[in-house]
């Protein structure tokens, strides 16, 4: 059974490119690129040349782009930076709908005395801009939020935001995780400082991915050791990573020409979905959001039931974030817009890619209707509970 695979906001698989251009650097070229002799610079060359490729497709320059292990590294660098940047503020500004990698280190800050304010968003998952400009004040070291959700491809509008922020003399640091590569960034006419990326999410390898810091914004390094990376990441760098990662950017730059491909599929996707079975919406801004990706409810059943029948038909697709798809809790992202109990526990992320065929959708628009059809006959909950349930929710909430 062929798999289709619908979790690209997950991970993506490795273009077949970007393998080819890293296994010279795991066989032949296995010098260290700091070491001075030709054969360790020869490497070095190779690791300027991938720093080149992801600077272009960020509309950056080469010096302000920071190699790491992962978004998660970058986040925890970019946010500790900035307030080391400023030690006297000590106030921090995200949003509720945050990775947990941002989350839970806003939560640990907040144990270090640290006041967090954390946006809402409404209904279709933006924020309102009045509620930050009120939240901000002189005493806010930083500002940090997603370029576009995980869960349900929304765009925040980070260009404003990064307005506000800078008005109140905070540094303003975006979680770029799902948009690079998706859609098209020019941070040289940008207001952000800091921004993160991650090389699984743009088909390059797990384990490497770049912090982009905006030439003159003050950066303390997070790990401390050697001279790597300018001072600002130490640790021999991965090099295979970097260089797969270097491959991959260079490779989004083109397929970005085709994006709107993607977008068609999802349309053909969530239209069919929502044309062949009842009770069924969208969960997002479908205005702003990626292309890639959509969430839908699917009222009065369980979505790990859902996930657990395409699994029988080689299906893969989501029920929210893959870092928190152990917990059998309903994703924070679709509690914090406010869904109904019956959609909450019901909704699916399908999030497709340039690999993604017109064969695939058609084979998931025609499994998806008899196993919702299923589930719902056998399901507990019905339109006569769906009352009750949204009370005992809330009432769970508070």
């Amino acid at each position: 059974m062929s798999v289709i695979y619908l979790d690209n906001n997950a991970t993506t698989k490795v273009d077949e490119q970007v393998i080819q251009a890293m296994l010279p650097y795991l066989t032949e070229f296995y010098g260290n690129p700091s070491s001075m002799h030709s054969f360790g610079g020869q490497v070095g060359k190779a690791v300027k040349e991938a720093r080149a490729q992801v600077a272009s497709l960020l509309g950056a320059e080469d010096s302000e782009i920071i190699f790491t292990s992962c978004g998660t590294e970058g986040n925890n660098a970019a946010i500790k930076a900035a307030l080391a940047a400023q030690p006297e503020k000590r106030h921090i500004i995200t949003t509720q709908v945050e990775h947990a990698a941002i989350l839970n280190v806003c939560k640990q800050l907040e144990k270090q005395g640290y006041t967090v304010t954390y946006l809402s968003v409404d209904r279709k998952g933006q924020i309102d801009l009045m509620e930050l400009e009120a939240a901000l004040t002189g005493n806010t070291a930083l500002v940090s939020t997603m370029y576009a959700n995980n869960e349900t491809g929304v765009i925040f509008p980070i260009e404003q935001i990064g307005l506000r922020a800078k008005e109140a003399g905070a540094i303003f640091h975006v979680d770029a995780v799902q948009a690079v590569g998706k859609i098209p960034l020019n941070l040289k006419t940008s207001s952000i400082d800091m921004l993160t990326l991650s090389g699984h999410k743009l088909h390059a390898p797990k384990g490497v991915g770049a912090l982009y810091v905006r030439r003159g914004v003050r950066f303390r390094p997070l790990l401390i050791g050697g001279h790597q990376e300018r001072g600002r990441r130490a640790g021999t760098e991965n090099v295979p990573g970097i260089i797969g990662l270097g491959k991959a950017a260079e490779l989004a730059q083109v397929h970005l020409k085709d994006v709107q491909r993607e977008k068609a599929l999802r349309d053909r996707l969530e239209q069919g979905l929502l044309t062949a079975i009842s009770d069924t919406e969208v969960n997002s801004d479908i205005t702003q959001r990626l292309p890639n990706t959509t969430s839908i409810g699917f009222k009065y059943i369980e979505g790990e039931a859902i996930l657990l029948s395409l699994n029988q038909y080689g299906i893969c697709a989501s029920s929210g974030s893959a870092c928190t798809s152990g917990s059998l809790e309903p994703s924070h992202v679709l509690r914090a817009m406010g869904l109904p109990y019956t959609t909450l526990h019901g909704s699916i992320r399908f999030s497709l890619s340039r690999y993604t065929t017109e064969a695939e959708i058609d084979k998931v628009l025609e499994v998806m209707p008899p196993i919702v059809e299923r589930l719902r006959a056998i399901s507990p909950f019905n339109n006569d509970q769906a009352d009750w349930l949204q009370g005992r929710e809330e009432a769970l909430a508070h």
